[in-house]
């Protein structure tokens, strides 16, 4: 069962005090980004946020589970509700993660090759 983009919405709204939060379909599903890290996905209309120690000792009772088969644990976070408790694990998770790697440029076709 592939995520509601009425959930997704939701979630983002919540999140909107943590930083700029974006979201992209992947795969079916949806990673969730705050100024430009990817931090969580949303899977079958359920938030999983990446794992961190910050994250851990802030949630200490939160769930594990892959988002989906084959992947890595994440957070399962089952009270999206509760919005003061996700903006606290979203930016103490962030503040964690490394920054993106910059993109790199595609390289031009040299004429005649």
């Amino acid at each position: 069962m592939a995520s509601r983009p009425e959930y997704v919405e939701f979630i983002a709204e919540q999140l909107q005090e943590a930083g700029t939060i974006t979201y992209r379909k992947m795969f079916g599903e949806y990673g969730l980004y705050c100024n430009g890290k990817i931090f969580a996905v949303i899977c079958d209309d359920q938030l999983f946020i990446k794992m961190t120690g910050a994250g851990r000792e802030l949630c200490p009772d939160l769930l594990e589970a892959p988002p989906y088969e084959g992947a890595k644990n994440y957070f399962l976070v089952e009270d999206v509700e509760n919005r003061e408790m996700l903006i606290k694990l979203v930016s103490a998770t962030c503040e964690e993660l490394p920054e993106p790697k910059p993109k790199k440029r595609r390289k031009e076709k040299k004429d005649g090759v």
